[in-house]
């Protein structure tokens, strides 16, 4: 967990500002699973749904987003796969 400055941490959390780097958007997402955690207590049930909220959010991305991208760049650059170097 990067540990970003506390002027930073309140800016972010009250989304006053967005996130820009990755260390920010790591905490930002970390407060947002913390809140949950305080909302609903913290149990094996609770652990799991916001792990399993945030790994369904990152295969949705990569599906919806970052697939589409690398076949793109694929086409673009050629493929690796299946060609002998």
């Amino acid at each position: 967990m990067p540990y970003i400055k506390q002027s930073d941490r309140v800016e972010i959390s009250s989304g006053a500002r967005l996130a820009k780097t990755a260390g920010e958007l790591n905490f930002r997402l970390t407060s947002i699973a913390n809140e949950y955690l305080e909302a609903r207590g913290q149990s094996y049930t609770t652990f799991n749904e916001v792990i399993g909220a945030l790994e369904c959010a990152k295969l949705e991305m990569y599906r919806r987003m970052v697939a589409p991208y690398e076949d793109r760049k694929m086409i673009e650059n050629g493929d690796v796969y299946g060609k002998k170097t």
